[in-house]
């Protein structure tokens, strides 16, 4: 804290030099005046620490408005003895540093995912009323400031991971591919399942179901609403309290897609490129947790205005569907493919290993129906995978 306000002094005194070295006695004449006239100190007198905390959250939240992690932390010391308050400030500070390069917002999340654990599903705005009991939610209990703290500690490797599958930690080899495939795929709201999954038998078979779940109602629904994620956090808590990931299955078989329906829906539906290139290289690679490799490429495109075979219609329906797709080596499109034999002679060629190149490359044509059925081929042999025991 010392080393904080030296610094804190230094940067005041070189920006006060600056503001001098203008005009010295008319900065000064101001200064004087604002000091004197604009400048005011409060003191406040309190019966005890607790209730000093309380008067900072609401005096500074009467200005720039605290974050929540600064509230959390505001709660956390008060809440904490005074003789430990020194040694709790610092363990805090050493979790949140964790995050420094993620930003606030991702330290929050931490702290949300790793009490949905243990006390279910809560909003991000709920997440201080209820953890400072200023939020009463029925069936749920908040945990002691001792518990929250020991929540975090645990939690922190395995979570850091999830974010980061390179970093050193207690996850399996099985465990930080499914992390890996679950970022690109950006999917954060099943890390509080996942976290419950690490403790319980067969852990990486249940971070496998979470992925299987996760693409399975990605193709053919979405994920993107407040009840799914309401729906994992409460899955979460039931994992950790039953040490059974099995038990939460025949909850989400709303959530859970028939092969049928998903073969159908991936042949047919436009998807945005971060899920087709997925889903194309677990498909080339034969794996749910593929490798990052290759750029893709949509085969036709709209600025492709003299393309034969391919309608403007065609084109609108068709165009961002996983039929219509390419993994290569090159992260821009060559100038000047506008027809099926100059994409073949121009960025077939640069086609990733495994890619189909072989049978792109024997199509005369490549139009709706090229694309349909290629689509086809390429749904059905993720469907393979996907539904794969």
């Amino acid at each position: 804290m010392s080393a904080r306000m030296a610094d804190s002094y230094d940067f005041l005194l070189k920006r006060l030099r600056e503001d001098l070295a203008q005009d010295p006695f008319k900065r000064l004449g101001k200064w004087t005046k604002f000091l004197t006239d604009r400048l005011y100190f409060a003191v406040f007198l309190h019966p005890d620490s607790s209730s000093a905390y309380q008067v900072y959250e609401v005096i500074n939240t009467r200005g720039k408005e605290l974050t929540t992690a600064d509230l959390l932390k505001n709660y956390v010391l008060s809440q904490t003895p005074e003789s430990s308050r020194p040694d709790r400030y610092e363990e805090w500070q050493g979790i949140q540093r964790r995050f420094a390069d993620e930003g606030s917002n991702s330290f929050v999340q931490f702290i949300r995912h790793a009490v949905t654990v243990n006390a279910g599903h809560v909003l991000p705005k709920d997440l201080f009323g209820f953890l400072a009991n200023r939020l009463v939610f029925f069936g749920k209990t908040p945990p002691t400031v001792p518990e929250l703290m020991k929540y975090l500690s645990e939690q922190l490797p395995l979570y850091l991971q999830m974010i980061d599958p390179s970093l050193d930690g207690p996850a399996e080899p099985g465990a930080l591919k499914v992390f890996a495939a679950l970022n690109s795929l950006g999917v954060i709201a099943v890390r509080p399942m996942l976290l419950a999954i690490a403790k319980v038998p067969d852990a990486t078979e249940g971070m496998d179901y979470v992925l299987r779940l996760v693409v399975r109602r990605m193709i053919v629904g979405n994920l993107g609403t407040g009840n799914v994620e309401r729906r994992f956090g409460e899955a979460a808590r039931k994992i950790a309290e039953l040490n059974d990931w099995h038990s939460v299955v025949g909850d989400f078989r709303d959530l859970n897609p028939q092969r049928e329906d998903f073969v159908r829906q991936l042949t047919t539906r436009s998807f945005n490129k971060n899920l087709l290139a997925f889903v194309r290289r677990s498909v080339i690679q034969d794996t749910r947790t593929p490798e990052h490799a290759g750029t893709l490429h949509f085969i036709w495109t709209r600025q492709a205005e003299s393309w034969a075979g391919m309608s403007e219609e065609d084109g609108a329906y068709w165009g961002a569907t996983i039929g219509n797709t390419l993994l290569a080596g090159l992260e821009r499109r060559p100038k000047g493919i506008d027809s099926w034999p100059e994409f073949k002679a121009g960025l077939l060629p640069h086609a990733i290993d495994n890619e189909w190149r072989n049978t792109l490359d024997a199509m005369e044509e490549w139009d709706a129906e090229a694309v349909d059925k290629t689509g086809k081929i390429l749904a059905e042999a993720a469907g393979e995978l996907w539904y794969a025991d």
